[in-house]
C-alpha cells in the first residue's frame, strides 16, 4: 500500500529540512493521491525538475515506493522552462503537488530516480 501524497510530501519536506535544504510546498494537491513534482531551485536561474516516473519503471517487488524521473530533456534547465512545464501540468491536473527546494548543488534527496 502506497503512502498518501500528503504524508509523503510532509516527510519529504522534513527530510530536506533535516539535511539543511530549504523546502516548501508551493502547491497543495489532493491529499490521497495527487501527483507530486519536485523542483530543485539552484539559485542561479536554473532548476531541476522531477515528476512521477512512467508506470513501466515501477518495481513490482516494492510497489509502495514512489519513483521519479526528469520530465525535461536537460537538467538543470532554465527556471522559466521549468515554470512553463509546471504551468502546463497544472492546467492538465489541478490536483498535483509542487514542492520547491533550494540547493545550489542540486541535491534532491529522492530515493528512486529513473533515468
Amino acid at each position: 500500500m502506497r503512502l498518501k501524497a500528503a504524508i509523503w510530501v510532509s516527510a519529504y519536506v522534513r527530510r530536506c529540512q533535516v539535511e539543511g535544504i530549504f523546502a516548501a510546498v508551493r502547491r497543495h494537491g489532493a491529499d490521497e493521491g495527487g501527483t507530486i513534482f519536485i523542483k530543485v531551485n539552484r539559485l542561479d536561474g536554473t532548476a531541476d525538475l522531477y515528476g512521477p516516473a512512467p508506470q513501466a519503471a515501477f518495481d513490482e517487488a516494492q510497489p509502495a515506493d514512489r519513483a521519479f524521473s526528469a520530465p525535461l530533456k536537460t537538467q538543470p534547465a532554465p527556471e522559466a522552462d521549468v515554470e512553463a512545464y509546471l504551468a502546463r501540468e497544472t492546467r492538465f491536473d489541478p490536483d498535483l503537488w509542487i514542492v520547491e527546494t533550494e540547493d545550489r548543488a542540486g541535491r534532491h534527496l529522492l530515493d528512486h530516480i529513473v533515468r
